[in-house]
């Protein structure tokens, strides 16, 4: 089979240590991309326990990789297994190698850490740079402050992979709102490396199918949404508390929890919810674009993929960011509201009830997202397809090799002594 006409492969690797922003933005990525050549297959590595209930479309898959869980404090462990946060480290870091070799992907996109967990993506990159594939690293349009991630990048010797291993570094993102690498000592190849793609578009689904207990009102209504919900006990008990302290407030709201938000705060605020009839509450939903689409407003924390989708739907929306571990919420509001494209509550100031009833009130007479021109601002998608098709335009795929033998591309095989040592797969896991 001739190069042009075999089907390409493209390998996601999805950082997912916290929350649903990472592997929520390599399923936009993937689905975008096999929706523009159906030819393409795309393989998702992740350890999201919540990966399987999105929605992929045909060409693509994932494998499930041992999750790890990063804590409030920055400190990661093991999300299930009981074996240690080092074991459950190697196991990742094994089955994401073993898996690009035998893959053999035209391209691999690395979303977020450069390295991956601990280094973990790094043996992977080492083996697909000796065999030519072309190798990009995402990230989102703010990854922290730069001061911080100076040091942290330091302190995990980034810098020589953005120089030596990647080809690309594609920022989800526009300068004119944020500039991710900026204040960082970047080599000139780096600089030089980097694209700006502008934010990725969200669309609803062929089939939009939404929580039955939405289903049933036509009141309009302000969406919650504190993400992934790990960290968004606050935001919930801010909005309940302003529900609380001024039962006026003209629309109502339905508050999605999130699968990581703690059973204990999750029940309570569920008793608090039910003291108010125009009050709904979910714990998750795979789909919270459609009820964004309904929505009359939204509050939310205002991570990556929540902030694509409010611009999307050109949804009136308060950001209320968190401040830990990382300031990435915080600066992307911040801008966000400098340009006028959404309002932004400071928690640090305090939570005061009268504060955010005073916002849910005016939120409905707030500017709209496309009131403010940002030429390419939602050009995302079709530019990294466009990025995508280049790197494919000549696809460069090395030959896989389990115990020393070379799978060919029909699945038949030679003895691989062509091949260095560091390509062949040694471990069965």
């Amino acid at each position: 089979m001739s190069a042009s006409n075999r089907s390409k492969r493209v390998l996601l690797y999805s950082h997912d240590s916290y929350g649903l922003g990472h592997v929520s933005r390599c399923r936009t990525i993937a689905n975008a991309i096999v929706e523009a050549d159906s030819s393409i297959s795309v393989l998702i590595l992740s350890g999201s326990p919540v990966i399987g209930s999105y929605e992929f479309r045909s060409g693509i898959d994932f494998v499930r990789i041992p999750g790890m869980v990063k804590q409030i404090t920055g400190e990661y462990d093991a999300a299930n297994l009981r074996v240690g946060v080092e074991h459950t480290l190697a196991i990742r870091t094994r089955i994401i190698r073993d898996t690009a070799d035998i893959y053999r992907p035209d391209l691999f996109i690395v979303d977020k850490e450069p390295l991956g967990l601990r280094g973990e993506v790094v043996p992977a990159l080492e083996l697909l740079k000796e065999r030519d594939t072309p190798l990009i690293f995402g990230l989102r349009d703010v990854v922290d402050d730069p001061a911080q991630l100076a040091v942290e990048w330091q302190r995990k010797k980034v810098m020589p992979a953005l120089r030596d291993l990647y080809d690309e570094i594609w920022a989800y993102g526009l300068p004119q709102v944020n500039k991710p690498l900026a204040g960082l000592d970047l080599p000139p190849s780096v600089r030089h490396k980097t694209i700006y793609t502008g934010y990725l578009r969200r669309d609803l689904p062929l089939h939009v199918d939404l929580p039955h207990e939405i289903e049933e009102t036509d009141e309009p209504f302000i969406l919650v949404t504190p993400g992934g919900g790990g960290d968004g006990e606050d935001l919930v008990d801010w909005v309940l508390s302003a529900y609380e302290a001024d039962p006026h407030i003209p629309y109502g709201a339905v508050i999605v929890f999130g699968p990581f938000m703690a059973a204990t705060a999750r029940e309570a605020f569920k008793e608090r919810a039910a003291q108010f009839p125009n009050i709904r509450t979910l714990t998750f939903t795979n789909n919270l674009g459609a009820l964004m689409h309904r929505a009359a407003g939204v509050v939310a924390m205002g991570g990556y993929n929540t902030f694509c989708e409010i611009l999307s739907f050109d949804k009136r929306a308060i950001i209320v960011p968190r401040t830990r571990p990382r300031l990435e919420q915080f600066i992307r509001a911040r801008a966000a509201r400098n340009l006028g494209l959404v309002e932004m509550l400071d928690a640090e100031a305090g939570r005061d009830p009268l504060v955010m009833a005073t916002a849910l009130r005016q939120l409905p007479q707030q500017g709209l997202p496309s009131n403010v021109i940002v030429p390419g601002l939602l050009d995302g998608l079709p530019n990294v397809w466009r990025l995508v098709s280049k790197q494919l335009s000549h696809p460069h795929r090395g030959l896989a090799s389990i115990d020393g033998t070379a799978i060919d591309e029909f699945g038949t095989s030679e003895p691989s002594t062509d091949l260095p040592d560091n390509v062949t797969a040694r471990a069965k896991l």
